[in-house]
């Protein structure tokens, strides 16, 4: 099981907001181009990268850094999420040696939009589902739906998606806990990965999801507490590396 830090991008900085909200951010640095090297050299297999302004505006505003993340660590995977409603972002991304684009809002408004995503670029299309209590929230969590997070996982399993970044946002950066329960949960309704994200604190937590990493759970995204130091990456990832054998 990967731990992937995040690098949450607003105004430029990397940034961590408290339950989604945009008006309660922490900037942990002002280079973000900084912040994923210290990463890399601390063992990441995977980068988390989120364009918090592009979620809100519908279309990407952190872009160019972003590509210069990725451009700089052709070795570790890239997944980026934030504003991507279009296939035209799909392919810039792809093309700057991004691996995999997070359809998020898109994806509860337009499922269509996944489908046609999943026959265009097959192997490149990450659905995540936000929820609160199980419900999907959209638009930079600043809206919750009717739609339960497990028929919209199923729904686009069925679609071609690789796979599914479940964030409990209920937890997310409220340096609360993992809700290792609730994925493993979404994580048996379907065949494909999930990636759990939200709540991740220190160690009891990597713990906890590796406990339940035979569900389907393949990573775990880790933001606050990898910048305030309640968790140190290259320990977390020895850890799950001797907890979930093969990985």
């Amino acid at each position: 099981m990967q731990l992937i830090p995040a690098i949450d991008l607003k105004d430029g900085k990397c940034v961590r907001l408290r339950q989604g909200r945009m008006d309660d951010e922490t900037v942990f640095s002002e280079d973000p181009l900084a912040v994923a090297d210290r990463w890399v050299r601390a063992g990441a297999r995977r980068l988390h990268l989120v364009d918090l302004d592009g979620a809100v505006a519908g279309f990407p505003i952190n872009a160019d850094i972003i590509g210069r993340i990725a451009e700089a660590h052709p070795a570790v995977g890239v997944q980026v999420g934030g504003g991507i409603r279009s296939f035209e972002v799909i392919q810039t991304y792809l093309d700057v040696g991004v691996n995999h684009v997070i359809i998020g809002t898109q994806a509860v408004r337009a499922p269509h939009f996944v489908d046609d995503a999943c026959l265009e670029f097959p192997g490149h299309i990450i659905v995540g589902l936000d929820a609160r209590e199980g419900r999907v929230a959209t638009d930079g969590w600043a809206s919750v739906s009717e739609t339960a997070a497990s028929d919209l996982a199923r729904r686009f399993e069925d679609a071609g998606v690789d796979s599914i970044v479940f964030t409990d946002i209920g937890r997310d950066g409220m340096m609360r806990g993992a809700n290792a329960e609730a994925t493993a949960e979404l994580a048996r309704a379907i065949d494909i990965p999930v990636i759990a994200s939200g709540g991740v604190t220190n160690l009891d937590d990597v713990r906890a999801l590796c406990a339940v990493a035979d569900a389907g759970i393949s990573g775990a995204i880790v933001g606050r507490a990898l910048y305030e130091g309640s968790i140190d990456l290259a320990e977390a990832q020895g850890l799950a590396d001797q907890l979930v054998k093969g990985d």
